[in-house]
């Protein structure tokens, strides 16, 4: 995971534990959790879109031939 070891993410860990607190953490943890999930989830949507777009175009493409 980004070339971190063990020791390298138990730093970072602490260092978050000391700038924000016990309390803050877990806020912050469901905040970057949420973010991501919308960001999979607009990834998804734009593939989906784009399915469509092209099956719209290769169908309409198929109704004109025929």
């Amino acid at each position: 995971m980004f070339g971190l070891g063990t020791q390298e993410l138990l730093i970072i860990l602490f260092l978050a534990f000391l700038l924000f607190g016990a309390k803050r953490l877990p806020e912050i943890g469901a905040g970057l959790g949420k973010g991501i999930r919308s960001f999979k989830q607009a990834l998804r949507e734009a593939e989906m879109e784009e399915e469509v777009e092209k099956l719209e175009k290769s169908g309409g493409a198929r109704t004109q031939q025929s």
